[in-house]
C-alpha cells in the first residue's frame, strides 16, 4: 500500500470507512477489518453520527473487534463531529465537541483519537471555542491531530485565527464523475460552461497542497451526491468502457481504475471507503499502487463529461 504525507507522519493513501456498519455481525466487520489490514490499510475512518444514532458505528467497531491494547497501537482511529442531529443544526461549540468526543472514545473503548475532524462548517462557529476544546484534548492526550471536513479556503483560515495545531485533514467528496474540486479550475473563465462555476469557495485543491493538508476524498465511486456508484452504470457508458479497459490492462477489478484516479494526483490524497463488502475493500485498495500515466488520467476525466478546454 502506497504512503502518503500525513501531518508531521505517514498513512495509507487508502482509508476504511466505516459509516455504513451498524446492521452487520461480528463476523462481517471482523472480515472487513482483517480485508483492509490484509490491504494495507491501518486507518478507519469515523463519525459520531454513523449508524443513524450517536456512536452507534463506533460501538459496532469496538463490540465487534476486541481489540488488545497491542492492536489499537498498530491502527489509526479517526473520528467527526459537529454535526447535532436532534437539534438540526452543526454545533462547533465547546461544550459539543468536548462532549462527542468523550462519546467517541467511550464507544470506541479507547484513551484517544488518532485524528479529529470537524464534520461539517458550522456558521455559527466562533473559532476561539474550537480552539479551546482543541487545546484542552490535545493536553490531556485525548486527540492526537486534527483536521476539517468539507471546509473551503475561508473556513479554514477563519479557525486557524484561533486553532494553533496544524490542520492536517479535509475530507472532501470527490470521485471521477464529482469532481468539481479539480473540474473547474481547468475551465476557470469560461463564460457560460457550469464548470467553470466556483464551488468550493475558491481552490481548495491547490489551498490544501500550499498548506500541507491531506485531502480525504469521500464517496470516491459515487456518480454525484449520493446518485450511486457509477461503475457499470449506463450513464456513464463511455466511462465504463475506458475504466473496463485500463483495469484489464493492469489487471486489477474497475474499482482500483476508480481508486487510481485519485491517487494519482500530486495533491497525495487519501481514498475514504464506504463499502462493507470485504473482497471489494482489497479491490479497491490495489488502486493506490497504479500510476496513470498522464494521458491515462486525463482521458478518464473526459469521459467522465468533464470539459478540457
Amino acid at each position: 500500500m502506497k504512503t502518503i504525507p500525513f501531518g508531521s507522519t505517514t498513512a495509507p493513501a487508502v482509508v476504511a470507512g466505516m459509516m455504513r456498519i451498524d446492521d452487520k455481525d461480528d463476523a462481517h466487520i471482523r472480515a472487513l477489518y482483517d480485508s483492509a489490514r490484509t490491504a494495507g490499510i491501518d486507518f478507519f475512518d469515523h463519525a459520531d453520527i454513523y449508524g443513524g444514532a450517536m456512536h452507534v458505528c463506533e460501538g459496532r467497531f469496538a463490540d465487534a473487534l476486541g481489540l488488545s491494547a497491542s492492536e489499537r497501537d498498530e491502527i489509526v482511529l479517526q473520528a467527526k463531529c459537529g454535526i447535532n442531529p436532534a437539534e438540526g443544526s452543526f454545533d462547533f461549540s465547546y461544550d459539543h465537541i468536548i462532549r462527542q468526543v468523550e462519546g467517541s472514545l467511550a464507544a470506541l473503548r479507547t484513551d484517544r483519537l488518532d485524528v479529529l475532524l470537524l464534520h461539517r462548517p458550522d456558521a455559527l462557529v466562533e473559532p476561539e471555542e474550537v480552539a479551546r476544546a482543541f487545546d484542552e484534548l490535545e493536553a490531556a492526550g485525548k486527540v492526537r491531530a486534527f483536521g476539517v471536513s468539507n471546509h473551503t479556503p475561508r473556513q479554514i483560515d477563519l479557525l486557524r485565527t484561533a486553532v494553533t495545531q496544524p490542520l492536517v485533514a479535509n475530507q472532501l467528496q470527490l470521485s471521477i464523475t464529482h469532481a468539481p474540486i479539480i473540474a473547474q479550475p481547468i475551465a476557470a473563465n469560461m463564460s457560460g460552461e457550469d464548470q467553470s462555476i466556483v464551488r468550493d469557495g475558491g481552490g481548495i485543491v491547490e489551498y490544501c497542497r500550499i498548506n500541507g493538508i491531506t485531502i480525504q476524498a469521500w464517496s470516491p465511486f459515487q456518480g454525484g451526491f449520493f446518485t450511486g456508484v457509477f461503475l457499470g452504470d449506463p450513464n456513464y457508458a463511455e466511462l465504463n468502457v475506458v475504466i473496463d479497459r485500463l483495469a484489464s490492462s493492469y489487471g486489477v477489478e474497475p474499482i482500483a481504475i476508480a481508486t487510481a484516479w485519485i491517487t494519482r494526483h500530486p495533491a497525495k490524497m487519501q481514498v475514504v471507503l464506504g463499502t462493507t463488502t470485504p473482497d471489494r475493500v482489497r479491490d479497491a485498495a490495489a488502486g493506490a499502487d497504479i500510476e496513470l500515466t498522464r494521458a491515462e488520467w486525463y482521458e478518464l476525466f473526459r469521459a467522465a463529461g468533464h470539459l478540457l478546454p
